[in-house]
């Protein structure tokens, strides 16, 4: 097994990883121990997904089939407290960023999902529809009403810089 090539793969994608699994869980203590869970998995076939096109799809799949899991558990579905410091992108205001969590976190799971992989991994419709193993059109109707949602709900901070464009 090639260490420093995993090594190397999780020190350039672990932010990444992590972003997303908090935007899917919106819990960063969940999150932890998504992608944690998600890396042994991918530790423990390095030596045939080292050798593939697509690593982070690999990965991202692991990362939402743990969150699927992760949801079905029953002590899950208890909150304890209100998610903090949940990462969106670099460089975004906190101000934003939590703004953007709360209303990710207010999406259904599923739009959750198609958003997160479409806007957060810029993964094309037929990609995502791959990786979630649902339709396009299901994809396409998804985000369309998660955009159409997040927009009602952010329009109070963001105002004019949400516009009306194209969903892509």
């Amino acid at each position: 097994m090639d260490e420093s090539a995993f090594s190397d793969y999780v020190v350039a994608r672990r932010p990444q990883l992590f972003r997303t699994a908090c935007l899917l869980c919106g819990d960063p203590h969940r999150a932890e121990d998504v992608v944690q869970d998600a890396l042994a998995r991918l530790y423990s076939a390095w030596d045939r997904v080292g050798r593939m096109d697509n690593i982070d799809g690999y990965v991202r799949r692991i990362i939402v089939n743990a969150h699927y899991s992760d949801r079905r558990r029953p002590w899950r579905r208890e909150r304890a407290s209100e998610p903090r410091d949940v990462p969106v992108e670099p460089g975004f205001p906190m101000e934003d960023a939590d703004a953007i969590r709360a209303a990710l976190q207010a999406l259904p799971p599923g739009q959750r999902r198609v958003i997160v992989l479409r806007h957060i991994w810029n993964l094309t419709i037929e990609e995502t529809a791959a990786e979630l193993q649902i339709s396009p059109g299901t994809v396409k109707s998804q985000s369309a009403d998660a955009v159409a949602a997040l927009r009602r709900t952010l329009a109070p901070t963001f105002g004019a810089a949400l516009g009306q464009g194209d969903e892509r």
